[in-house]
């Protein structure tokens, strides 16, 4: 490979001849070559941080126009250009972020300069001006976590408004109810879809009600958030020019220094993904138990036969999606583990697990997004019921007895399903056998009434 050499602080560095980025890109390149990439929702806050900071600067003069209309177009141009091989720079490095920083400085002032060498423009001095990693990072941190979320609810809105589709679709239709895994009181499947819905609107609600966490931005507090090398307002001109390119509804960090030394925010909405992974385990768990079979298990409902479920055994169908969907949320119960870790780290005016944080949290949201989204399209959409099935359960059940239990008492009650489970007759046999009226056992032990569905 072809090297330029170019200088900093530290001396000479080989650069690639071809590359946009500059020497401190390239030690890191050279000093962390392990793990994944940085998230490219990183990469592009920060180049929407630096484009704003070009506004800012300019109109505070305190950066030549010129050269902040190059900045602004230079950034336009890898924001809608194929520059992923310019951001080569991996999670696991300084836990600041600087270098990531001073790569999306580098590739910018490299760039302007190909596409207008008449005017000179310093990745420190011009791109990075007013600002410093330490603000830039975490502001980029809370623009990125932002915009995973707003990705992430209407992909849970959908699910909500498939479940209602199918609670709509099942409300009259009778089951039997199932609590510590045991037989319990009748219950109608649209009333059992009801609660999954709830559960995940809930979730929904409690993203929205915190997201306000997430939109508290550092930037302007610069090394430690004492604002060193700003101008006047320069923290509330930045949120406001933000929140014009991103149309968000970002506000200046009330404390800085908070800012910068912990990432609560992130750490709690995350809280809420891991509520929400919770959930979604307990619905998958609930669908592939009640579609477990097709003959030696509950067999209550059908899914989608979207690929053979065995190598061995033919026509065999699996609840694949959910099996996804879980292992997705268990990764993202370990996330919220290393965030929690990674949060109650560095010393004094820094956190220095920034990259790890963030890079967990996005990790969390995409893949909740997109697991959610699978879930959702082949196999919640596409689930039905075995009616005959749920039928004959409910008819069998002995806790139907219930119904009996403020007519006789629960002490009869409860011999009367003893009878039937000791002698395995059906519960109104054993009821006459105990002396209930036949008309009154057709009176009160009606499943429907049992649900309330109708009150």
């Amino acid at each position: 490979m072809e090297y330029r050499i170019e200088k900093d602080s530290l001396g000479n560095v080989k650069v690639p001849k071809n590359a946009l980025f500059g020497p401190q890109t390239q030690r890191s390149r050279t000093n962390f070559k392990f793990g994944r990439l940085m998230p490219i929702q990183i990469i592009h806050a920060l180049l929407q941080i630096k484009k704003a900071a070009a506004i800012v600067n300019a109109k505070d003069k305190n950066l030549d126009q010129n050269k902040s209309t190059m900045i602004v177009k230079t950034i336009n141009q890898i924001l809608d250009g194929n520059y992923r091989d310019e951001f080569p720079l991996h999670v696991y490095q300084t836990g600041s972020g600087t270098q990531t920083n001073m790569n999306v400085n580098e590739v910018v002032s490299h760039l302007a300069q190909k596409l207008n060498s008449d005017i000179k423009i310093h990745p420190n001095d011009d791109v990075n001006k007013a600002q410093s990693s330490n603000d830039t990072f975490p502001t980029a941190m809370m623009i990125a976590a932002t915009d995973a979320i707003n990705n992430l609810l209407p992909v849970l809105r959908k699910l909500v408004n498939k479940l209602n589709e199918k609670e709509i679709e099942y409300q009259t239709v009778v089951k039997i109810g199932r609590t510590h895994l045991q037989d319990a009181t009748p219950i109608t499947f649209g009333q059992e879809i009801s609660g999954w819905k709830s559960a995940i609107q809930h979730d929904i609600d409690f993203l929205i009600a915190n997201k306000a966490a997430l939109l508290e931005l550092p930037i302007g507090g610069t090394a430690v958030g004492t604002g060193l090398n700003t101008p006047d307002n320069f923290d509330l001109d930045m949120v406001n020019q933000l929140n014009k390119q991103l149309n968000e509804d970002f506000k200046v960090a009330p404390n800085k220094f908070q800012g910068l030394a912990n990432h609560s925010g992130i750490t709690m909405m995350h809280g809420i993904l891991k509520t929400l992974a919770t959930d979604l385990i307990k619905i998958g768990n609930d669908i592939r138990f009640l579609a477990s079979g097709p003959r030696a298990g509950y067999n209550e409902l059908n899914i989608p036969s979207n690929e053979p479920g065995s190598s061995i055994m033919p026509g065999k169908v699996n609840p694949t999606q959910i099996e996804a969907l879980t292992m997705v949320s268990a990764e993202i119960m370990g996330n919220d583990t290393t965030i929690n870790f990674a949060n109650s780290q560095g010393n004094f005016e820094m956190n220095v697990y920034k990259p790890l944080i963030i890079t967990k949290f996005l990790e969390s949201a995409n893949l909740l997004s997109e697991s959610v989204a699978s879930f959702t399209n082949k196999l919640v959409d596409g689930m039905t019921i075995n009616k005959e099935r749920m039928d004959n359960l409910l008819q069998n059940s002995l806790m139907l007895v219930t119904a009996l239990s403020p007519h006789i008492g629960y002490e009869r009650s409860a011999k009367i399903a003893q009878k039937a489970k000791k002698e395995g007759t059906t519960l109104k046999e054993a009821a006459l056998a105990s002396g209930v009226d036949e008309q009154e056992f057709k009176k009160w032990v009606v499943a429907r009434d049992m649900t309330n569905i109708d009150k």
